[in-house]
């Protein structure tokens, strides 16, 4: 066992933290010496286990008189870890002044300096530290990265240069690391040596040298054990994407999981590119595969609760209650060390404080967020989401206070999260700070395009029109090359609602919704009014402001799946005339019951998604009666407002926000869709214009309320003393007093506006609809799979035949007529139309039970034997699959 400060400072060195700890606390119950204890403080830091570290401290702190200059510099790691760097910064120093030649002195002097985000000292620190000690390869590896990111600024003959330089350091931090092996653990000599190659790996990717990367990778394949091969085609992966080269980063990843099939490193990057790029489904098939073969990894259950959590909470609640279960039930081992155990366990609570969070369970979150920050009051991510929480909250103060504590460990997160609070830096060489960092390249690209959207804000608001446009339309272009929206898509499907919920659809339907006036729903252009709209008429007693919920939506959504799950081939809006009275009472009950959790006693519940501007054919369908307020603005500051807002949203419905033109066009289609409800549903919609509310705010309420049927309450225009939480864009607005300073923004930039001007003006030429077929009753899937549950073949037959007269393709429809046909004794022609539908929805374990079942009853051995050794595959969307039956 290792007792010599020397030997003992090796072992941190090789970050073999569990034997620093074992042999420090060891050699200190023999010799007493307090220059161990910063030693041990450092091990149980590095383990997770802070109470012990904190203790350590102390006792270091205690005696510090007592500690030599070599003693300091250990202690100083430990606040560094704790990101206390003043503290670190001062003993860092004086013992650089004192022992001058003292490399780790000094190299942990640069890691102070690079943590506080000055990349120019560090390097001429770790240079320093470097030129006294060349051995020390764990100094080479953080000078190397920075003197990389600093390529980026140069041009020509001094990058030329500059690329020189970077490949002889490489060459040298190599050798020194070959002259030590013998000396060092081989754990850390394998680290290291993955470090240095993804060095290599980025010095060709910074000259796009991509040929000899990819094969310098593939050689690799052969001399590196799998885990640290995987780790390579992960970084090299992340540094293609850094320079903007997604799709071969994804084609990297998606060739290495061909040797290695569901690896979780590799699964996890791709994973990520996904996320980025908007492809959350891709992401979340992608991770359940993968689980599949690595069930007990708590790093998957994490992400895919990431994954699901706007986009089905309960499952994201379950993925990170499963990740919390596994992680518990680790213990520290060889392969696992414990440091690596504390942080799973902490991104595994995490996970569960963020879903618990996005379901406004505001005290069961900051209950998880607080129990960390107690084991680690350093946690980033634990600070950010509880100050994020408390903005939405309407709790600025506090949340300020969180971002301050983020600015002291990380600058740029803390700066950026106190800009979006509207705490602006008053130094501007904080603001050129944070546009360098802006453009420091990470996984979304060459730049990171949050820290511009914020960076154009502060300019703004310093009234630096011309500085802050050049930031937001770097930060937009930047996007849109991840982004995953077809504005011709979005036309066309507008198009398509348009001709589905026409006035004939309604006359058809009588009497198929609900008679409930519960739902009041605000809806506009994103950055309309709609948020302040809400404010004044929630502030009534008598109505309860929701926010932007996603009920609408996952009706929507539901309807997707029922049709892909059937495989009708009717996506919506088309399958809406299939809706029967039975399946509308379903659905309607279950929003009003979701909306009643909301406020029991609550007259109104309000709805203000923005783009329900688009559902308003389906809300009306299900709710005759719903009060709907349309809010209108000036178009050119819903553009600017949009242009200049981080929705941190690369697909869907805001996709349209990262262009001018293609906000434009959304105008566009916005007041053609609201033309055509107005002309179906004539006086039924109350349209209110922003400009009027700022300027007369009691006589539109007065309006409001009037259309509500609601007695006047003045306490309604306190807007900013609505104690409820926002999660909009809108979240540090609505906490001020009405103002009128956002009128005619857009003037301060009607020198860029073309662009905007051509898209909102364009002749808007939709797709011509050629195969929108409509049924001339509903529910003829759901009548017929009654029918033969009950044994009437011959009723359930004659359903099956009038859907398909007018869908052949229904799947579900050919599958049941094929249960039909061989429940009545035509097995060969009942399981040719099974197999039809199967094909169609290769994904339904059911129906392929059912076929195979079919197959052996009818003497089709071979057939039943070929589709059991068929795998198994998954729907699209992850989702577990029924069969025709119980989905009717």
């Amino acid at each position: 066992m290792k007792s010599s400060p020397e030997a003992l400072r090796l072992l941190a060195d090789q970050r073999n933290w569990s034997e620093l700890k074992q042999s420090a606390e060891a050699a200190y119950g023999i010799s007493r010496k307090p220059g161990l204890q910063p030693l041990i403080a450092l091990a149980n830091a590095q383990l997770g286990l802070q109470q012990a570290a904190r203790e350590a401290v102390s006792r270091a702190e205690a005696t510090f008189d007592q500690l030599d200059t070599a003693a300091r510099v250990d202690l100083a790691a430990v606040y560094l870890l704790a990101h206390q760097f003043n503290k670190a910064s001062g003993l860092l120093e004086a013992a650089v002044q004192e022992l001058p030649g003292y490399g780790l002195g000094l190299a942990r002097l640069a890691q102070c300096r690079q943590m506080q985000g000055d990349a120019v000292s560090a390097l001429a620190l770790y240079r320093s530290a470097l030129s006294y000690e060349p051995q020390r390869v764990q100094a080479w590896v953080p000078y190397l990265r920075l003197a990389l990111g600093e390529l980026g600024k140069l041009q020509g003959a001094e990058k030329t240069d500059k690329l020189a330089t970077l490949t002889q350091g490489l060459a040298e931090a190599n050798r020194q690391l070959d002259a030590q092996r013998e000396l060092i653990a081989p754990e850390a000599v394998g680290r290291w040596q993955v470090q240095l190659h993804g060095i290599q790996l980025e010095l060709w990717v910074t000259q796009r040298d991509f040929t000899r990367a990819e094969a310098w990778i593939e050689e690799q394949a052969t001399k590196l054990a799998t885990e640290e091969w995987c780790e390579l085609v992960a970084g090299h992966a992340a540094l293609l994407a850094s320079h903007s080269q997604h799709e071969a980063a994804e084609e990297v990843l998606r060739k290495a999981l061909k040797q290695h099939p569901g690896h979780s490193v590799l699964t996890l990057q791709l994973v990520e590119l996904a996320h980025l790029q908007g492809h959350d489904q891709q992401a979340a098939a992608l991770l359940l595969r993968a689980i599949d073969k690595d069930q007990d990894n708590v790093q998957l259950w994490t992400r895919l609760s990431a994954v699901f959590l706007h986009r089905n909470p309960e499952r994201a609640r379950k993925a990170a209650e499963k990740a919390i279960e596994l992680a518990e039930a680790q213990q520290p081992s060889a392969e696992l060390p414990a440091a690596r155990v504390f942080q799973q366990r902490l991104m595994a609570r995490l996970a569960l404080a963020h879903v618990e969070s996005d379901a406004q369970n505001y005290d069961a979150a900051e209950k998880i967020y607080r129990e960390i920050l107690q084991d680690q009051p350093q946690s980033v991510p634990a600070l950010q989401g509880l100050g994020h929480q408390e903005l939405q909250r309407g709790r600025i103060d506090e949340a300020v206070a969180l971002f301050e504590q983020v600015r002291a460990i990380d600058p740029v997160a803390g700066y950026t999260a106190l800009i979006n609070a509207r705490k602006i830096p008053d130094d501007p060489a904080v603001l050129e700070k944070l546009e360098q960092a802006a453009r420091m390249p990470s996984m979304a690209g060459e730049v990171r395009t949050g820290i511009l959207f914020q960076l154009a804000a502060a300019r703004e608001k310093r009234k630096e029109y011309e500085r802050a446009f050049a930031l937001v339309r770097e930060a937009n272009e930047a996007s849109k090359k991840l982004l995953d929206y077809d504005p011709k898509a979005h036309r066309n499907r507008c198009a398509r609602i348009r001709a589905r919920f026409n006035r004939a659809l309604y006359e058809n339907r009588k009497g198929s919704g609900s008679d409930a006036t519960l739902p009041v729903f605000v809806l506009g252009m994103p950055r309309s009014g709609t948020t302040l709209v809400e404010q004044i008429i929630a502030g009534h007693s008598q109505v309860f402001g929701a926010g932007e919920l996603s009920i609408i939506p996952q009706v929507i959504a539901g309807l997707q799946r029922w049709e892909r799950h059937t495989g009708s081939g009717r996506p919506y809006p088309d399958c809406v005339d299939d809706l029967s009275p039975e399946v509308i009472r379903g659905i309607t009950e279950h929003v009003l019951r979701e909306l009643r959790q909301y406020d029991e006693s609550a007259r109104y519940v309000v709805d203000k998604l923005p783009h329900n501007f688009e559902n308003i054919g389906l809300i009306k369908l299900l709710f005759p009666k719903a009060k709907i307020i349309s809010v209108r603005r000036d178009p050119r500051d819903i553009a600017v407002s949009n242009y200049f807002t981080d929705y941190q949203a690369k697909h869907g419905g805001m996709g349209f926000a990262y262009d001018l033109t293609w906000i434009g066009e959304q105008l566009a289609d916005h007041n053609l869709l609201m033309h055509h409800w107005h002309q179906v549903f004539p006086g039924e919609i109350l349209e209110i214009k922003y400009e009027d509310v700022v300027e007369n705010p009691e006589a539109l309420a007065r309006q409001m309320l009037d259309y509500l049927e609601l007695p006047w309450e003045a306490e309604v225009l306190n807007t900013s003393e609505l104690d409820r939480p926002v999660k909009t864009a809108s979240v540090w607005q609505v906490r001020q007093p009405i103002y009128k300073t956002s009128k005619a923004k857009w003037m301060n930039y009607q020198s860029w506006l073309a662009p905007l001007i051509q898209g909102t003006n364009a002749k808007i030429q939709p797709d011509p609809i050629t195969d929108m077929v409509s049924l001339p009753v509903p529910g003829y899937l759901n009548t017929g799979v009654a029918a033969f549950k009950a044994a009437q073949l011959d009723e359930a037959e004659t359903c099956f035949k009038k859907l398909l007269h007018h869908l052949p393709d229904h799947a579900a429809g050919n599958f049941m007529l094929g249960l039909v046909y061989v429940n009545k004794g035509y097995a060969d022609d009942g399981i040719e139309l099974m197999d039809k539908a199967l094909q169609a929805c290769p994904w339904n374990r059911r129906w392929r039970d059912d076929l195979i079942r079919a197959c052996e009853m009818a003497g089709r051995t071979e057939q039943a034997e070929k589709l059991k050794a068929q795998p198994q595959r998954r729907d699209p969307e992850g989702e577990e699959t029924e069969s025709a039956e119980s989905l009717a």
